[in-house]
């Protein structure tokens, strides 16, 4: 499973990096909705939500569908590139059609009209009644909202505004201000690899579930994920891919990929403290399907204590020699095993390290 973003052809100069304040602003109000996603970061979200006036906290539960399951499309840049200042680019966000923006607000979470296969809501009185009950499952403040939406879309859309702008008085320009110098340093390092050493390694720097993909008939950008998407770079008025570093962003890796939208890559910076979890989603869904058998269980209670023969692991469950050879080799091409030669002996011992890690690993696959 992954994201695919057509580049057949697209020059180089197209693809772009460069830090977003709108965007950053998305992930910081995501990591005050949904803290547990983000345990490197409980300090901040903690004192900030303390700071928070009642009138402010108020607002944000109220329209925190927008960041909260996923983030809405309209918190990420549209441009060829982000705004160097949140005035900038919500300026820019204004001259959005209201047709456009209420489809993006609206989409909440993983629906067809995603994929451009629903009319908008504004519209079309099945794709309202469709996001009035995607709105409804989060419960009566958001229905409230998202009916207020689809009535006076400018009223509200200038609601959102002042709201965005008063958490950047209330928290966000001084986090902004510690946090941007980080952010342009990574973007220009990344901006030189891909100037020097081609895409490959400048996505390769990116996040190792980033790569360039030459199998098809064309060339594309593929972001490992357990979702599927595709969309193309050379597609619409707004032709390439920008890429944006997010210091709150971890495990999250969004991608922007509705028809017709500039595709968006936000990629998180991994703070020391955060170990990067498996390269792939694939091995993640091998190591959990290796494990999900009865005899390997089995086995692996002895191998997680010592170093076992295939022999004498027969031995112990009583099964054929055969049988755990077959077992072991599901276990080693998942990685969770560490094979070593003693003499004329080949013992077998679990990678513990690796399983103990399977719960974060399994946790960052799914939030990725």
């Amino acid at each position: 499973m992954s994201v695919a973003i057509d580049i057949t052809g697209l020059p180089a100069e197209r693809v772009v990096f460069a830090p977003s304040p709108l965007s950053e602003l998305g992930a910081a109000l995501h990591v005050l909705s949904e803290p547990g996603h983000h345990p490197g970061l409980h300090a901040w979200a903690t004192t900030t939500t303390a700071q928070l006036k009642p009138d402010l906290a108020g607002r944000l539960a109220e329209a925190d569908f927008l960041w909260r399951s996923t983030r809405a499309d309209i918190m990420l840049p549209t441009g060829a590139r982000p705004g160097a200042t949140l005035t900038e680019e919500l300026d820019t966000l204004d001259t959005m059609d209201d047709e456009r923006f209420v489809q993006a607000a609206l989409e909440i979470n993983c629906s067809a009209d995603y994929y451009g296969k629903g009319r908008s809501p504004l519209a079309d009185p099945a794709a309202r009644e469709r996001a009035l009950d995607r709105a409804a499952a989060r419960g009566p403040r958001q229905l409230d909202f998202a009916r207020h939406l689809l009535t006076d879309p400018p009223t509200v859309r200038s609601w959102i505004r002042r709201l965005f702008e008063d958490c950047d008085q209330a928290f966000f320009a001084d986090t902004w201000q510690r946090v941007q110098p980080q952010l342009a340093a990574d973007a220009r390092r990344k901006t030189e690899l891909l100037q020097r050493h081609g895409l490959a390694d400048a996505l390769a720097a990116v996040s190792p579930a980033v790569t360039v993909d030459h199998t098809g008939p064309g060339t594309r950008i593929l972001v490992d994920k357990l979702s599927d998407g595709r969309t193309d770079a050379n597609a619409g008025s707004e032709q390439g891919v920008t890429l944006v570093p997010t210091t709150f962003g971890w495990p999250h890796l969004l991608v922007l990929h509705a028809p017709g939208w500039r595709p968006v890559i936000e990629y998180p910076l991994t703070a020391p403290e955060m170990r990067p979890g498996p390269r792939s989603v694939q091995l993640m869904e091998r190591r959990l399907e290796a494990l999900a058998h009865p005899l390997r269980m089995r086995l692996c209670r002895h191998l997680a204590r010592a170093p076992y023969t295939t022999g004498e692991l027969a031995a112990a469950l009583a099964v054929s020699a055969p049988e755990v050879s077959r077992h072991l080799k599901v276990l080693r091409q998942a990685g969770l095993l560490r094979t070593r030669r003693q003499g004329r002996y080949v013992q077998h011992q679990m990678d513990v390290p690796v399983v103990a890690r399977l719960g974060s690993d399994l946790l960052e696959a799914i939030l990725r």
